[in-house]
């Protein structure tokens, strides 16, 4: 054992000697790149073309063990660390671009202090500042500028400093500021932050462009003295970004008013950004203390985003509203709206208590053209409970919302196949009547069609057109399963018993042809096709006295069939008119008579062989049996073919007048005028009718008044008038005898018609100028000009204003300050309104009146309808609308609203006004900027409900 102790204390000794000359060999030998003191002795020589000679030399690192080649590494990368911070000491501190300088006046330095002095419109500039006063001060040493005004003989300071950078603009009295280190200081600063001016007495901006300022005031006025302003203690402004502040109060006209917050924020991104949105706070009797409006905005992408709103009110009711914008460029835009409500009125255990839900939803989708020209996609949906509007608030104030009697949907997708001509579609389709909460829904709606095809023609044709390759079908299939309920059954009704659904094919065949040059012959054949799933067969139950329906399920199949032909031609007269009556103004008058005659056959399918029309023996209470004709199918979703056979003759005339005149206004000479642009009438007479063969006389009006309006009137004439057999029987229509036939004119049955116009100052100058004699100035394009410029004012952002206000209050903007004169050289008076009335009328026969027996007529029944809409412009800021209507049948006025909006700069001042047939107001007073127009504003509102006599 220690014999072993011994060898092994030998070569441990052996170890350590053979390392401890290892190490004094290592570091004996020279070693000129060890790292030096950086700071005292840079390794980097300043003149970069030293000689080489007189760099120490790269060891061999070949000639290295390992051990010797770590240590060289090791101290290579200190070495070349120190380096490098010297390097980056040396030129921090230092201007890193030119500084370019000019003055207009002078300019001076001194050598001994360092100190450029700039006078005169003086500029500096370096990198992306710009720096412009009327005296700078430049530093040469210590990168220090100083910039201020100069004051006149007033002791006023003209040509203050203006900075620059980047795209922010700070206007202020004096300034310093230091190029290394971007800092500067900044007395009195005024600059524009998107809609917002800060203003401050001290602002200091550090090196990454941020503004510390004290004394600040942050306003969206636009004068120097603003109308409103934010007091700001202090306040970190980050250009671009947001201002953070911290104690701040409200000035209005230099008055501090008690409206004060600990601390707060305003956002400046250019980009649209999620964010929350202010609610609006009020009272209603019936509901109570709310708010309403509020919630968050989310800016999902640049293609999409989300509003979500809220509103709750201190009884119970509450609600829930989401909204969203979407559009891919070149593919599609729309936008979806939903909003659930719940509705409590009164108090719990009273008679008055109610609650009730109701919800609205709105979907609008379209697809652009560019996307697929062979298929498309869209959408119209607006559908709500019959309660939603009578429960909201802001129904209220809008009529055509809340008189709305009828909504319709619609979701529609359609592709084509242009190689075969095959054309596909399905809709659904969905109507609602908001006073008897009545749906009638279809889903789906499924169209089939083949365009119309020539299938005899040659595909290489030689020689004439033969007459059978004129002959063209086409076909059109159909598709339906509807429903008509009410809103509560609808989710719990049978698709199978309570849907009505179907099939239906048609196949038109038709051709054209010429005879004698002059006449156009067209035959026709139209084949229908019909599937249903069941039918409806009736019986007579005569212990009960009433009609039993059974319903029998299976696929059903109906048919008809018709054929038609017509002609048609075109006859023309031409008149000069007699020179010494008319001159040699008219050139000529043109007449085109257009006669039109065409047969129609169908057979009879009520016959037995079809079994399309039943019949059953119908016994009343008094023993009397009649024999009662129905169709198993009549309340199929196609109907069924008509009963009796059908042989139409048919007759249409047409009559157009023009006149010729000279003209110096047209290119060719002469003008044409359209003296009647129609005058037609139609009736038809069936063959095979046993009763009453003629059909009544249809007649039509249409003048062309004017280029932007055409009279048009329809009559009809009926062909058979009532007979009585005594007085005080029950009248009746004549069955053969025709009041043509006893020559008399048909009995008139009623016309209808709506005339609307809008008048404006500018009609009037033109009317006037007309009746002067004087060709009136065209002023279309500056009109259209107008119009253009009253849409740019609108800002485009998302707001509770109303959009149509905000053009009224803007419209008159923009405009030169100078004011326009007359001959005379005083102001012309400007005061731009317009007015737009609607009045229609129709008469019709009225067959519930009283009869009488001595001239056999039927009394009419005039129905009137008459609007008045418009609007007044007091004066710039200054806007007055209105709209009313009077209901002749119940002699009362219509609902009226009235509205005034007044412009006060800085701040929006609206009232809504409805008179009838309830009273209530809608009082607004917020802030124009988008920025505070959720934050400043004050909103007042009644309910109808409430019955307010405020006036």
């Amino acid at each position: 054992m220690k014999s072993k102790f011994a060898v092994s204390f030998v070569l441990l000794f052996a170890l350590i000697f053979m390392w401890a000359s290892l190490s004094s060999s290592v570091a004996a030998r020279p070693t000129p790149w060890q790292p030096t003191d950086s700071i005292s002795e840079d390794s980097v020589p300043l003149d970069s073309t030293a000689n080489e000679a007189e760099k120490p030399a790269m060891p061999d690192t070949a000639s290295m063990d390992s051990l010797q080649k770590a240590v060289w590494m090791h101290n290579k990368a200190i070495d070349d660390s120190i380096r490098a911070d010297s390097i980056n000491a040396r030129r921090k501190g230092t201007i890193e671009s030119p500084v370019e300088f000019t003055a207009a006046d002078s300019l001076t330095y001194d050598a001994t202090s360092g100190m450029a002095h700039l006078y005169g419109s003086a500029n500096v500039k370096y990198q992306s500042m710009d720096l412009k006063s009327e005296k700078i001060y430049l530093n040469m040493d210590s990168s220090l500028v100083h910039a201020t005004g100069a004051a006149d003989s007033l002791g006023t300071l003209k040509g203050t400093p203006i900075f620059k950078w980047g795209n922010d603009t700070y206007e202020n009295d004096t300034m310093a500021f230091n190029f290394k280190s971007k800092k500067g200081l900044i007395n009195n600063v005024y600059t524009q932050q998107e809609d917002g001016y800060l203003t401050s007495e001290l602002a200091k901006r550090n090196d990454q462009g941020d503004l510390f300022i004290q004394h600040g005031r942050y306003t969206t006025c636009d004068e120097r003295h603003p109308d409103f302003y934010l007091a700001l203690s202090r306040a970190k402004v980050r250009p671009g970004k947001d201002v953070v502040f911290g104690p701040a109060y409200l000035v209005v006209a230099d008055v501090p008013l008690p409206l004060a917050i600990p601390y707060g924020f305003f956002p400046f991104s250019k980009s649209y950004s999620s964010g929350f949105i202010m609610p609006t706070y009020g009272d209603e009797t019936s509901r109570g203390f709310y708010l309403r409006d509020g919630g968050y905005y989310f800016a999902i992408s640049d293609k999409m985003d989300l509003k979500l709103l809220g509103e709750i009110y201190t009884k119970g009711s509450w609600g829930l509203s989401a909204a969203s914008n979407y559009r891919k460029r070149y593919r599609y835009s729309g936008s979806f709206y939903g909003s659930y409500q719940n509705t409590v009125t009164g108090e719990k255990n009273l008679p008055d208590y109610s609650k009730q839900t109701s919800f609205k939803i709105q979907w609008s989708h379209r697809q652009d053209a560019k996307a697929n020209p062979y298929s498309s996609l869209s959408a119209s949906v607006n559908f709500a409970t019959s309660s939603y509007e009578r429960n909201n608030l802001t129904g209220m104030y809008n009529p055509s919302q809340l008189t709305q009697s009828t909504r319709t949907s619609s979701v529609s997708w359609s592709t084509t196949f242009s190689s075969i001509g095959l054309s596909l579609s399905t809709t659904m389709n969905l109507t609602q009547n908001m006073r008897d909460s009545s749906i009638a829904l279809t889903l789906p709606d499924l169209n089939i069609s083949i365009s119309r095809f020539y299938p005899f023609k040659r595909k290489h044709a030689a020689g004439k057109e033969r007459w059978y390759e004129k002959i063209a079908m086409s076909y059109t299939g159909h598709i339906s399963n509807s429903i008509s309920t009410t809103e509560d059954k609808l989710m719990h009704s049978n698709i199978i018993k309570d849907w009505k659904n179907g099939m239906q094919h048609s196949i038109p065949i038709s051709a054209s042809f010429t005879l004698f040059d002059y006449l156009n012959v067209t035959p026709s054949f139209n084949f229908t096709d019909r599937t249903y799933t069941n039918k409806i067969m009736r019986s007579w139950d005569t212990a009960t006295q009433t009609e039993v329906a059974d319903t029998v399920w299976g696929m059903q199949n109906v048919y008809n069939w018709n054929m038609a032909i017509s002609m048609s031609t075109k006859l023309y007269g031409f008149y000069k008119p007699w020179r010494k009556w008319f001159g040699d103004k008219i050139d000529a008058i043109r007449h085109v008579f257009t006669p039109q005659i065409s047969f129609t056959y169908a057979p009879d399918f009520s016959a037995e062989r079809y079994g399309y029309w039943e019949t059953y023996q119908k016994t009343d209470a008094d023993g009397n049996v009649s024999l009662v004709t129905y169709s198993p199918f009549s309340s199929s979703l196609y109907g069924v073919p008509s009963a009796g056979k059908t042989g139409s003759i048919s007759m249409d005339i047409s009559n157009n007048v023009e006149m010729k005149i000279k003209s110096d206004k047209d290119s060719t000479g002469f003008k044409k005028i359209s003296l009647i642009d129609e005058l037609g009438a139609s009736m038809s007479y069936n063959m095979a009718a046993t009763t009453r063969p003629w059909s009544d006389l249809s007649t039509r009006l249409r003048l062309k008044i004017t280029k932007s309006y055409t009279f048009n009137l329809n009559a009809v004439f009926a062909s058979y008038g009532y007979e009585a057999d005594s007085v005080g029987a029950t009248p009746y229509l004549a069955t053969d005898r025709t009041l043509w036939g006893q020559g008399k004119m048909g009995r008139f049955q009623g016309m209808s018609q709506n005339i609307s116009y809008t008048l404006d100052p500018s009609k009037i100058k033109k009317l006037i100028a007309w009746l002067k004699g004087e060709r009136p100035e065209k002023d279309d394009d500056k009109s259209k000009k107008d119009d253009d410029d009253d849409d740019d004012d609108i800002p485009d952002r998302e707001t509770n204003e109303d959009p149509t206000m905000a053009k009224g209050r803007h419209g008159a903007e923009g405009q030169s300050s100078m004011a326009d004169t007359d001959a005379d050289g005083y102001m012309t008076f400007s005061m731009p309104w317009s007015i737009s009335f609607g009045y229609g009328i129709s008469m019709r026969e009225n067959t519930g009146g009283t009869f009488n027996y001595s001239t056999k007529r039927y009394p009419y029944k005039f129905t009137q309808t008459l609007n008045l809409s418009g609007n007044i412009r007091l004066s710039q800021g200054w806007n007055i609308s209105f709209s009313s209507g009077y209901d002749f049948d119940n002699k009362k006025i219509s609902m009226t609203t009235a509205s005034l909006s007044r412009d006060l700069h800085c701040f929006n001042m609206s009232c809504s006004v409805v008179l009838a047939p309830y009273t209530s107001y809608n009082f607004s007073f917020r802030c124009n900027a988008a920025t505070l127009t959720d934050a400043l504003k004050y909103d007042k509102r009644s309910s109808y409900s409430n019955s307010i006599q405020w006036y």
